[in-house]
């Protein structure tokens, strides 16, 4: 079950057998069903994820009980509530499986033990965390600056793949629309 991420760690930042060893012992493979949840909110996160095979997403819940999705992961991703990872506060919101899911986890200890003995690691550690702040940045942008019809093309460009496994309610949340918007722009896409 580890193939993929060291696949993924070597494709960057070559790693030595002892630096491998660490991963396949700290990197924990789990496997989850659709809509179990990982990391709730108002806890602080125990692990950050690499996705090995399935989806999952990131969603708060308003005080109207209305869910806000606001990360999709997707197959060969690492995901967690980045920040409240790192700074060990309470997260806003909650890690679900959004499909069956094979996964590799690692806590915080284990991942800053990791960092400390392998510099290779180390270095794919940051570009993680660096990829993580982009795509936050990225996502942002686009809400602010590009109509529903753009993100939903972007999102077809980037990664067909999730139209197949979430919801339309989901997707659509995470688009920044309505599910009645985002049914409509597909009816005049198709």
């Amino acid at each position: 079950m580890h193939t993929q991420l060291l696949r993924i760690i070597q494709q960057k930042f070559p790693l030595d057998a002892p630096a491998v060893a660490l991963c396949q012992q700290y990197f924990e493979p789990i496997v989850r069903g659709k809509n179990e949840v990982l990391e709730a909110a108002g806890k602080v996160p125990g692990y950050l994820y690499f996705l090995n095979r399935g989806y999952t997403r990131l969603f708060s819940t308003d005080e109207n009980g209305r869910t806000s999705t606001s990360y999709i992961g997707v197959p060969g991703t690492f995901f967690t509530s980045f920040l409240s990872f790192v700074q060990q506060q309470p997260a806003p919101d909650t890690a679900v499986c959004a499909t069956d899911c094979e996964l590799l986890r690692i806590t915080g200890p284990h991942l800053r033990a990791l960092i400390q003995a392998s510099e290779a690691f180390k270095q794919f550690s940051l570009l993680i965390f660096e990829q993580a702040m982009a795509l936050t940045a990225a996502r942002a942008h686009d809400l602010a600056t590009r109509s529903a019809e753009q993100r939903y093309q972007k999102l077809l460009s980037e990664q067909p793949g999730i139209l197949q496994h979430l919801a339309m309610q989901d997707i659509a949340s995470y688009l920044g629309m309505q599910p009645e918007s985002l049914s409509r722009i597909r009816r005049q896409m198709s």
